[in-house]
């Protein structure tokens, strides 16, 4: 295994590179994931190393990308803050449950998470119309607000444990909002997103286990990524990306199943 401390100019070129592509995505369609993470694998990276150090490289890119839709959030603040609350404890269980999984659990782990992940992400926007449509039917307020924080609750922890797919599972979440309009969902799933991998840091930093100098390299290519694409969004289809992105969960979940 390559020391993870140690980068070689092919790999910082991969990891920036990979990085600014994932940035884009998450700004556009979701899934930065599915490259960032196996881009960490394959340059050496331990797996759960791999995970804190692309959770914390996700953050600071979504910091970006917060800042390019923060003027789509202006709706529902109290029901935001409550969400926002939920999100940073469940991110903290979910880090601290990753952090007490063994390494060869968690590597054997990989392949059926990015499953999940690529499920989620590929039928999330059935899902995501089917709550809608659902959601036409009866008033925000009839919705109850446990049902909302107990959703969130675990979909944080998950997202602190691995966070792939995070940001559709909250999308689906969202949608029992009443919020009809992309742009706005979109802000929320990031500005809560940021506080489920903003938080599960913390214990990253105190168990060592963040590789800083591929974390940083790819928090600036993440950030020049989706604080770029963010403003270009709407020029953007987001199907074609969506099927890029579908393309390549799949083909890094089959490579973990084979190799992992």
């Amino acid at each position: 295994m390559i020391d993870p401390q140690h980068l070689t100019f092919i790999h910082s070129l991969l990891l920036f590179n990979t990085a600014f592509i994932a940035g884009g995505l998450n700004a556009v369609a979701g899934g930065g994931t599915f490259i960032t993470f196996p881009a960490l694998i394959f340059t050496g990276v331990p797996p759960i190393t791999a995970n804190a150090t692309n959770n914390t490289a996700i953050w600071v890119a979504a910091l970006a990308s917060a800042g390019a839709y923060r003027k789509d959030l202006g709706v529902k603040r109290e029901v935001f803050l409550l969400l926002c609350s939920i999100s940073l404890v469940g991110g903290v269980i979910g880090s601290l449950a990753l952090l007490y999984t063994s390494a060869d659990v968690f590597k054997k782990l990989i392949p059926y998470l990015l499953l999940l992940a690529t499920l989620v992400f590929t039928f999330g926007d059935a899902l995501r119309g089917w709550l809608q449509l659902h959601s036409q039917k009866s008033t925000v307020e009839s919705v109850p607000i446990i049902n909302l924080a107990l959703a969130q609750f675990a979909i944080a922890i998950y997202g602190g444990f691995f966070g792939a797919g995070l940001g559709i599972l909250m999308l689906a979440t969202l949608s029992f909002l009443g919020i009809k309009s992309i742009h706005t969902m979109n802000a929320f799933k990031i500005f809560l997103g940021t506080c489920v991998n903003g938080v599960a840091i913390i214990p990253f930093i105190f168990a060592g286990v963040i590789a800083w100098q591929q974390a940083i390299l790819m928090a600036v290519g993440g950030s020049l990524g989706g604080y770029l694409s963010a403003h270009y969004a709407r020029r953007v289809n987001p199907q074609l990306i969506r099927k890029f992105v579908i393309f390549v969960g799949f083909t890094m979940t089959i490579y973990f199943f084979i190799h992992g």
